[in-house]
């Protein structure tokens, strides 16, 4: 049997469930149903209480009228531009030290620092034979159902895993935050081996390397990269690491949790919840468009670059979906703080590495696309530039391959489902079940016979 073939008999299913589906737009407002848990303005529903972090994108005028403000991010009460200055100025990495802030809800002082580095180093390895069984015996074209699959089997080797206690998740995570790059990297060298028929080599990390550097040396067959490369990763992992409890993965931690399952299942369901295109996987389409941008325009003509953005908006250019990628977000309007720190850095490294009018074509279009979309859109409220239109950027300036962009996602992610994951467990008590109303009418059964 061919388990991939869509038969007639199961297409002929599909079309039944298509026409048995009556639900059409009108009904939400009509039975007052926050569709997504999103109101009539697209804020979302308030479902929960953290002190992980906080998105500010509103404030209130004189009046009291709440109106757009300058995006602001804080980690634990700080603030994520201060956060990434302090490490930057003394000209060391922040990821690490990002990771204490967000589980422990307090910045590490350096003996703190260093024996925590310690830990994760010390985490930082797989079960005998798994990365043969695990990922190199069964490798897969998706990287991020393979990253999926590994965590599962972790919780096999875990001779504690259904302990749900603070200081047994607490252990679990730090376990994952470690394990997870060594499985997104081995799973793509996996890809590439047997998938593209090219060379496979596995190196293991080194003790006295950070995670951003791991990856790097790890990925790379001379295992081989510079100090601005480190730096650029490492920042992109810290300004991935955690975004609210609302987002959709993080929210998807909070769900599972509160059913009172182990800590595997809960990051395998956020792992497959970022996977999805309208999550975790936006800055590959940044790359994809600009990419199309480049082959079908000259992009020294400032008027064809305005006129294929129009084009996007029009359906008529990239992937017809009508979107600009990389501008705009839910929640902010007039800026992400996330892009406004990775704008600077992405310049520094297209200098290194000799992209400088790459980094030029991207400002170009930031700076001209809000324009557009308020003419083709007529929305006046902000659109900005958000952390994807410069991650992706980054990511290929690095030369990570489309494959790991969403599991790199995933490897600072974690971070956030963690110390989500632990505050559900501590302030919880409650199985997370918001309720749906049946607008199917009621109908008799009929037997068999009579059908």
């Amino acid at each position: 049997m061919n388990y991939s073939e869509n038969t007639p008999y199961i297409k002929e299913l599909a079309n039944l469930s298509n026409s048995g589906n009556h639900i059409v737009p009108e009904m939400y407002p009509l039975h007052d149903v926050k569709r997504g848990l999103r109101d009539i303005n697209g804020n979302g529903v308030v479902a929960g209480l953290t002190e992980v972090s906080c998105i500010k994108a509103k404030d209130k005028d004189a009046d009291g009228n709440t109106i757009p403000c300058k995006g602001e991010l804080y980690y634990r009460g700080i603030n994520i531009k201060e956060i990434v200055k302090g490490f930057v100025e003394e000209e060391r990495l922040g990821f690490e030290e990002t990771i204490y802030l967000l589980l422990f809800s307090k910045l590490p002082d350096e003996k703190e620092l260093i024996d925590f580095r310690e830990q994760l180093s010390n985490y930082r390895s797989l079960p005998p034979s798994f990365v043969r069984d695990m990922i190199l015996k069964a490798p897969g074209k998706d990287l991020m159902n393979i990253l999926s699959r590994c965590v599962l089997a972790l919780y096999t080797y875990d001779e504690n895993p259904d302990d749900i206690s603070v200081d047994n998740v607490v252990r679990q995570c730090l376990q994952l935050i470690s394990e997870l790059p060594m499985i997104a990297v081995y799973a793509y060298h996996s890809f590439q081996h047997y998938h593209n028929n090219n060379s496979l080599f596995i190196h293991y990390p080194k003790k006295e390397l950070t995670i951003a550097e791991n990856i790097l040396y790890m990925l790379r067959e001379d295992g081989q990269f510079t100090p601005l490369e480190a730096k650029l990763l490492d920042l992109a992992l810290v300004l991935h690491a955690e975004h609210g409890g609302g987002n959709n993965s993080t929210f998807t931690t909070h769900v599972v949790t509160s059913s009172g399952t182990d800590t595997y299942s809960a990051i395998s369901a956020a792992l497959g919840s970022l996977k999805g295109p309208r999550h975790g996987g936006a800055n590959i389409k940044v790359v994809q468009m600009f990419d199309d941008m480049k082959s079908s325009i000259d992009t020294k003509n400032e008027q064809e670059i305005k006129d294929y953005l129009g084009r996007l908006l029009d359906k008529q250019a990239f992937d017809k979906a009508g979107l600009i990628y990389g501008m705009g977000h839910a929640v902010y309007s007039l800026s992400d703080p996330r892009a406004d720190v990775l704008r600077v850095y992405a310049e520094q490294l297209s200098k290194e590495k000799g992209m400088e009018e790459e980094f030029k074509l991207y400002k170009f279009v930031e700076e001209n696309a809000p324009g557009i979309i308020a003419d083709k859109r007529k929305i006046y409220k902000g659109v900005s530039t958000n952390v994807d239109f410069y991650s992706g950027m980054v990511y290929k300036m690095l030369n990570l391959p489309y494959e790991l962009f969403t599991p790199i996602f995933a490897v600072a992610r974690i971070v956030g489902w963690s110390a989500h994951r632990i505050e559900e467990i501590q302030n919880a008590g409650k199985i997370i079940r918001p309720a749906y109303i049946n607008v199917k009418e009621k109908t008799e059964y009929t037997p068999l016979s009579k059908r």
